[in-house]
C-alpha cells in the first residue's frame, strides 16, 4: 500500500483531477467535500500528507489547518494548500498557521504531485537522521521532537526541518534562496517572504532562545552556538 493523501476540496472536478493524477503517482487518497469533513477524516485516518482548498463549505481551509495544528494526532502532518486565492495576504496568513507549501488554481498537475512528492521526502529525509544535541537544544529527528533545557517544543514539520537545517549549519549564514531549496526543495527563490514567516513563527516558539537565530542583513539567518556570533 502506497503512502495515503487526503484531498479536500468541494469541486468535484477538481477532486477527480487530483485524484487520479494521485493515483497514477501510487499514492492511496482520500476525500472530503467539507472542512468538518476533512478535518474528521484527517483524525480518524491520519494520513501522511493533505491537500487542502482554501474555500471550503461550513468550514474554511485556514480554519481546518488551525484545527489541525492544534490536535496532538494531525499537529505534525504536512500541508499544501491548492487555492484560486492567490493574495499575498491570504498565503501569509496560511503560512502563519503552519501550511508547508502552496499551490494556485488553475494549476498544473504534474506540479502538483511533484510538490506532494517533495513533501513527503523532506519528512523522510527527517525521519532518517538521527539525535542532533547542540549545547541546550535537543533534536530526535526520528519524531521531529525537539526539547529545550527538558522543554519540549510543537513544532510542524517544515518548522522543524528549517530549525534542523539552522543547527546542523551553526555558525554558517544561510541564505533565504539556499533555505528554500534544503527545506522546501525549491530549485529557484519563487518566495523569500516564505522563509521569513516561518522563521518568525519559530522564534515565537523558541521563547526565551528566539535569539540563537540571527537575521544577517541582506543575507539571511544563521544559528548561534551559546549566543555567541
Amino acid at each position: 500500500m502506497g503512502e495515503t493523501i487526503l484531498v479536500v476540496d468541494d469541486e468535484p472536478d477538481v477532486v477527480d483531477l487530483v485524484r487520479y493524477h494521485l493515483h497514477r503517482a501510487g499514492f492511496d487518497v482520500l476525500i472530503a467535500f467539507s472542512g468538518p469533513a476533512g478535518l474528521a477524516t484527517a483524525t480518524q485516518s491520519r494520513p501522511d500528507a493533505i491537500v487542502l482548498d482554501i474555500m471550503l463549505p461550513q468550514m474554511t481551509g485556514l480554519e481546518v489547518c488551525k484545527a489541525l495544528r492544534k490536535g496532538a494526532e494531525t499537529s505534525d502532518i504536512p500541508i499544501l494548500v491548492l487555492t484560486a486565492k492567490a493574495e499575498l495576504s491570504e498565503r501569509i496568513a496560511g503560512l502563519e498557521l503552519g501550511v508547508d507549501d502552496y499551490i494556485t488554481k488553475p494549476f498544473s498537475p504534474r506540479e502538483l504531485v511533484l510538490r506532494v512528492q517533495n513533501l513527503l521526502r523532506r519528512l523522510q529525509a527527517v525521519q532518517n537522521s538521527s539525535l542532533l544535541i547542540v549545547d541546550e537544544f535537543c533534536l530526535d529527528k526520528g519524531n521531529f521532537g525537539i526539547t529545550i533545557r527538558g522543554r519540549r517544543l510543537d513544532l510542524t514539520t517544515t518548522e522543524f526541518k528549517l530549525l534542523a537545517v539552522l543547527v546542523e549549519r551553526r555558525g554558517r549564514t544561510l541564505s533565504r534562496e539556499t533555505l528554500l531549496q534544503d527545506v522546501w526543495g525549491y530549485k529557484s527563490a519563487i518566495d523569500t517572504r516564505t522563509v521569513d514567516t516561518h522563521v518568525r513563527r519559530l522564534r515565537e516558539k523558541l521563547g526565551p532562545a528566539a535569539n540563537r537565530i540571527v537575521t544577517v542583513r541582506g543575507e539571511g539567518y544563521r544559528f548561534l552556538t551559546n549566543s555567541k556570533p
